[in-house]
């Protein structure tokens, strides 16, 4: 699709039943703010409907494309996406819905006040396990690139393309979280970063699947990974 002023981009894996609905909502939601937008779903190898159900959508929707692609991973799938979008300004969030397409109108009104704009979530429950990550998170990116942000790895952001574009250049492909990286370079180049509250909302049903074994190892190797990524680019240099 051509370029607009602003791309869209969902991940989406076995999003079936929900998928439909979301990107009904992310419609809704830009045409409400005037925007000139495309949306950009990626499809990270799903097992179910979702393959269908996107296909029906697009064919209904010009301003819907959707990429297929064998199963890469959550992380390499958002940074495919964002080297592919071609808007000025380039939105991620997922698209299971956890937080409102509404509340993104919260972040495009404050855009000339930042490069990376990020959700901050509110009102959501977390266990102790997460609790402790999360904190874990922030003051790890805080160390190493002398500022910390709430929710660095938060899935609802607002990207400045001129200004990510270089940062993007420097993530491997195979990173497992781009976005924990690219809001810690951003905070060591000194790129502005704007948080912006943002309500959460349920997911579906999934306590059991992440483990907080699983979530420490992932929080560990995205953090070693950002520490890696920083230390070769010379940091805030």
């Amino acid at each position: 699709m051509p370029a607009r002023e602003l791309a869209l981009v969902l991940p989406a894996f076995d999003e079936a039943p929900r998928v439909g609905s979301v990107v009904a909502e992310w419609e809704a939601t830009l045409a409400e703010l005037a925007i000139d937008y495309s949306i950009h779903v990626y499809d990270d190898g799903s097992r179910d409907e979702t393959p269908r159900v996107l296909a029906e959508l697009a064919a209904a929707r010009p301003r819907l494309g959707v990429v297929r692609q064998t199963n890469r991973g959550h992380g390499p799938t958002i940074l495919r996406a964002y080297r592919e979008a071609r808007a000025d300004w380039i939105a991620q969030a997922d698209a299971d819905g956890e937080i409102p397409a509404a509340a993104f109108a919260g972040l495009w009104r404050r855009r000339a006040e930042g490069d990376l704009l990020l959700g901050r979530r509110e009102g959501r429950p977390q266990a102790p396990s997460r609790r402790a990550v999360s904190a874990a998170a922030r003051a790890t990116v805080r160390v190493l690139a002398g500022r910390a942000v709430t929710d660095v790895n938060v899935p609802f952001r607002l990207l400045r393309r001129s200004r990510l574009a270089p940062l993007l250049a420097e993530l491997p492909d195979d990173l497992f979280a781009p976005n924990v990286a690219l809001t810690a370079l951003a905070l060591a180049r000194g790129l502005a970063v704007v948080e912006v509250p943002v309500p959460h909302v349920a997911r579906r049903t999934d306590a059991g699947t992440l483990v907080s074994g699983r979530l420490a190892r992932g929080a560990a190797r995205a953090l070693a990974e950002t520490l890696a990524l920083l230390y070769r680019s010379g940091g805030g240099a």
